[in-house]
């Protein structure tokens, strides 16, 4: 599995790149690099440094049509990263053979354990590495375009025509909209371009109204052709983030929780499904991480379903009668 990080490597490695060398991450150290590191998993524990030349070379010559570039949310370690895009290729391998390939965007977290008073605190240490992230996935994001734009440039007569589509979950929507954010401050004079197919926001821990113009996360309808945004209102993960962000003056409902807080004042790519039937079935009891297997936890669920369909046809199914919005 290749993956990209911002965590920086034990303290006996250099934050020097080094093509071919064993990675291991310093899980003690939740402070974001600027550094970022391309990378390939062979097994648990198991990271070899790829460098961004050899990485993307792999990724086009791998026999996949897409991408699903995946960025996990708060309180996840790279193992359990690496679990979650596992049990999505799973599916997207059972369910479209050689379509989907899923890339993890690994950033650093904090793990908490059963103390209420730690997870409170190291809630609010993972929001601030979200947010510390985006100069170097804007890097990343930089490198992913030149590698679209240029392919056919630089080998005329095998051009790539992959694919590329972001899934964030929870919290990882906050680093894919400071991520977006900076990097057209930074580096794109002429706005973001259009370089996801398909953005799925799932259970999404930032403010309802963040993807209306004017606002932080206005740049992620700029970035896609469809954003779809997947929400449920029993999600016990983002009640307990309302009520943190209650506590520091934040009033806005979660954009995971309710959906956009109006669809009018949306662009019209934007898309959102109701996923309140099914997503404490799925994950019990908190409702949060519901984009994977059914309760059987063999089959896909209906959320994972509806993302495979966006991805094979570039289209959002909706109701009947409803432009934008679909009960799942």
């Amino acid at each position: 599995m290749l993956f990209v990080t911002n965590r920086f490597p034990s303290g006996s490695l250099s934050i020097r790149t080094e093509i071919g060398r064993e990675f291991t991450f310093d899980l003690s150290n939740t402070a974001p690099s600027n550094s970022v590191f391309f990378c390939e998993r062979s097994g648990s524990g198991a990271y070899t440094e790829q460098g961004n030349k050899q990485f993307f070379q792999k990724l086009k010559d791998s026999k996949y049509k897409q991408i699903l570039l995946y960025c996990h949310g708060f309180n996840t370690l790279p193992e359990e990263a690496f679990s979650t895009a596992n049990d999505m290729q799973k599916l997207f391998d059972m369910s479209a053979k050689n379509e989907i390939l899923v890339v993890p965007l690994v950033w650093p977290c904090d793990n908490a354990d059963d103390n209420n008073q730690i997870i409170v605190t190291e809630y609010w240490n993972d929001h601030k590495s979200a947010e510390m992230s985006a100069l170097s996935f804007a890097r990343v994001f930089d490198k992913f375009l030149n590698w679209q734009s240029t392919s056919s440039e630089n080998d005329p007569e095998n051009p790539c025509f992959k694919r590329i589509n972001m899934l964030t979950h929870s919290l990882g929507a906050k680093v894919l909209r400071g991520t977006l954010d900076a990097w057209n401050q930074n580096d794109l004079p002429r706005g973001v371009p259009m370089i996801f197919r398909n953005v799925f926001l799932v259970a999404a821990d930032i403010v309802n109204e963040a993807l209306e113009k004017g606002q932080l996360g206005q740049y992620i309808s700029h970035s896609a052709r469809n954003v779809v945004v997947y929400h449920a209102s029993d999600d016990l993960a983002l009640r307990a983030s309302k009520a943190l962000n209650l506590k520091y003056g934040i009033a806005s409902r979660r954009l995971g929780h309710s959906g956009p807080e109006d669809m009018s004042k949306v662009p019209k790519n934007i898309y959102a499904v109701d996923c309140d039937d099914v997503n404490t079935k799925y994950n019990s009891p908190f409702g949060h991480a519901y984009f994977t297997y059914d309760q059987s936890k063999t089959k896909p669920g209906l959320v994972f379903e509806h993302i495979l369909a966006c991805l094979k046809t570039g289209r959002v199914a909706t109701d009947a009668g409803q432009d934008k919005i679909l009960i799942i």
